[in-house]
């Protein structure tokens, strides 16, 4: 693989275009996970870890799993994703950030079919498709960020904006637009997800299977242009 394609490439995957869906598709698993399948974050694990660890002390087991699944699905998320990195980061025909959005595609879709019984492995499958997203996509136009939580993208921009205040460096404003930018479309994400689960139930994370399909095909047609 070229080392301009590998560039070419490594833009694509921090494009504010591409991140937007991405984003969106986070805000959107949350909803998902929290409102239609027994209030667990796909995303926000601390929240998880807060609610385990008060049902392991109240001797609720049952309810300490249901949190805890999560949580470790979340970590070998991560752990898949940088097998996939580690494995085909060579690969001449497919960036392994392309490969990660395909595997996340296909366990959301998969997800969708899971009937209101199975809303443990439900959340499973998302935290860990979340966590791959997580782990390839941490940056946008090279500033690091998460696609799929808000605290750090919010405390990233609004150190930002208070050293533009200072400074009046207009690429400090830039920077913190950019991470407000992200919140936003998370929050869009989140507000659309709450809305349609109420009317396509568990279908509803095909709209996030649609949204990362988007930043797949604008990988691909960026290398077609550029490759």
């Amino acid at each position: 693989m070229s080392h301009s394609l590998l560039h070419h490439r490594g833009q694509m995957s921090e494009a504010f275009r591409t991140v937007m869906f991405l984003s969106a598709s986070g805000g959107l698993q949350d909803a998902y996970t929290y409102i239609g399948r027994g209030k667990v974050f796909a995303n926000a694990q601390t929240g998880n870890i807060v609610l385990m660890s008060q049902s392991l002390f109240e001797g609720d087991f049952a309810r300490f799993a249901h949190y805890f699944i999560p949580v470790l699905s979340f970590a070998l998320g991560v752990a898949a994703a940088e097998c996939i990195r580690l494995r085909w980061r060579e690969a001449r025909r497919v960036h392994w950030r392309q490969l990660v959005l395909l595997a996340e595609i296909v366990l959301l879709f998969v997800v969708g079919f899971f009937p209101a019984a199975w809303d443990m492995g439900a959340n499973a499958l998302v935290s860990f498709a979340c966590a791959m997203q997580v782990q390839a996509f941490r940056k946008v136009h090279g500033y690091p960020f998460a696609s799929t939580m808000c605290i750090g993208n919010l405390r990233s921009g609004m150190d930002s904006l208070v050293a533009f205040g200072h400074t009046r460096d207009k690429s400090l404003l830039y920077k913190a637009l950019h991470y407000f930018g992200v919140i936003l479309v998370f929050a869009l994400g989140a507000g659309v997800g709450t809305q349609c689960v109420a009317v396509l139930g568990a279908k509803t994370i095909w709209l996030s299977c649609a949204l990362l399909a988007v930043s797949l095909c604008l990988m691909f047609i960026k290398e077609e242009l550029e490759g």
